[in-house]
Parts: structure tokens; C-alpha cells; sequence
């Protein structure tokens, strides 16, 4: 039977670069990209992690290989780039996934290096990333760059706001970028939010906060699994989603939209 549809669906040989993919949602989406058959460059700054990522993957059957990277060093923002382009001949998605918790009140004595960490850390590193990428995603038929903040861009939280502008950077840098490369046809720009995702940035707070939270603010009333976020991005990244750009998506179940 012919197929009506004329859209791919199929991420299968696409290479996809993921920063902080040793952990938490980036994990999961290097997870998810193996599945599917894409070839997955796994980088964060955690090595132990990189390696355990990656031979996860080998062992499913897939195809990745991890590069040690801090966001925050331009240099080693070239460096794998250009090794990754040695080994994998091509980049096709470029997933902004590298971040931490973040904050301290306005007036204390941390909060300098606070607010040059996130921004550093959270948003500079994903504009390098981006630049260094550029080249290679133009020579894509389908490049996809999501870059992911959080529903902090959306609103704000006491004491976090080295954090809070980190993320609605983020926002900013997506829709600035949209713009600037929609012209070029082959390249989309897009931000995912999530919300309350069980990750290494919440694993400190304890169950019976986390279930007080979610009674008041989530209409779920349920903190995400990593993946549940991770199909979003990879979403973002079908060849099919040829007309999104410029998207800023909350994956929150529901928290930015519920009053009380």
C-alpha cells in the first residue's frame, strides 16, 4: 500500500551531539536517539557517566561515542566538535541539554560567582556550542538545535534568579537564533521547558516536599520520568517537524497554566 504521508519519521543515521547526556534527561536522550537508530555523540563534564552512557548504548545494539566537555571552555568546545566531525563525518542535531541548580539571594557574598557560573555555564556555553556547530549542521538536509531551559524561563523562584536568567536567556537565544537562521530553510531552533523531572538536580529534595509540591502546583500531581521530556526533544528532531521553529514548549503537565 503507498503511503499518503511524505514526511519522514525517521531519525535513523542522523548524528546527534548531547550535552550533559551522562545523567538525568540528556541520558535518556541519547537513550532514546540510539533507539531509534541515530548515531549519538554523548559529552558532559562527567567522565565516569560518559563511559557508563555509552556502553549502555553499545550493549543495546547502538552506535555512540562520549567526549569529557565543559560548555563553559570554548576550547573544548572546538576541540570535540572537530573530533566529532573526524569520527561521525557529519552532525545533524545539536541538543543544549548541560545544566546544574543554581541560586543564591542577590545580597550575599556567593552571589558573583553564582551568576557568572549559570550564565557561563547555562547559556554562553550553548551559543559556543551552537557556533561551533554551525558549519557542519548548514551541510544537514534536516538540522535541528533544541535548546533546553526550563519552566524557570517562564517564571521564577526565590533566591534562584542566577538561575532564573540563565534559562529565560535561553528562551531568547532560541527565538533570536529562529529568526536569524529560518531564512537558510534547513535549520530550526527550538526550546523545551520542562518542569518537575525526577533528575540529578532534584534528587536532594526529600519525597515528602517533592509530593507537597506537586499536590499544589501540577495538575499531574507527578514528578516526570527523564524520558517522558526526552521524547519531546527527539520529537523536535523528526525530519517531519520541518515547520516548528522558534517554539518555546513547556513539558510540565500542566504548571505554568494552573492558577491555584
Amino acid at each position: 500500500m503507498t503511503r499518503l504521508t511524505k514526511l519522514s519519521r525517521s531519525v535513523k543515521d542522523r548524528v546527534v551531539l548531547i550535552t550533559g547526556a551522562a545523567s538525568g534527561m540528556g541520558r535518556a536522550t541519547a537513550h532514546l536517539f540510539a533507539d531509534e537508530g541515530a548515531r549519538v555523540a554523548v559529552t558532559d563534564i562527567n567522565d565516569a557517566g560518559i563511559d557508563q552512557v555509552t556502553g549502555e548504548i553499545r550493549d543495546a545494539g547502538g552506535d555512540a561515542r562520549g567526549w569529557t566537555l565543559d560548555v563553559s571552555d570554548n576550547a573544548a568546545i572546538q576541540r570535540v566538535v572537530g573530533e566529532l566531525i573526524d569520527h561521525f563525518g557529519k552532525l545533524d542535531y545539536v541538543i543544549n541539554n548541560a545544566g546544574f541548580a543554581a541560586g543564591a539571594p542577590v545580597d550575599s557574598d556567593e552571589y558573583e560567582s553564582v551568576w557568572h557560573k549559570s550564565l557561563d555555564g547555562m547559556l554562553t556555553g550553548q551559543v559556543l556550542l551552537i557556533r561551533a556547530c554551525l558549519p557542519h549542521l548548514r551541510k544537514s538536509d534536516a538540522a535541528r538545535i533544541v535548546n533546553i531551559a526550563s519552566t524557570e524561563a517562564l517564571g521564577a523562584t526565590p533566591y534562584a534568579s542566577p538561575y532564573t536568567v540563565a534559562k529565560h536567556g535561553v528562551v531568547g537565544l532560541t527565538r533570536g537564533l529562529a529568526v536569524d537562521l529560518g531564512k537558510e530553510g534547513n535549520i530550526t531552533v527550538n526550546c523545551v521547558c520542562p518542569g518537575a523531572v525526577r533528575t540529578g538536580i532534584t534528587q536532594e529534595i526529600p519525597e515528602e516536599h517533592k509530593t507537597k509540591f506537586v499536590r499544589r502546583r501540577v495538575p499531574l500531581v507527578r514528578y516526570a520520568d527523564p524520558e517522558e521530556v526526552a521524547h519531546m526533544t527527539f520529537s523536535i528532531c523528526l525530519p517531519a517537524m520541518s515547520y516548528l521553529n522558534g517554539a518555546v514548549i513547556p513539558v510540565d503537565a500542566g504548571l505554568t497554566i494552573k492558577n491555584a
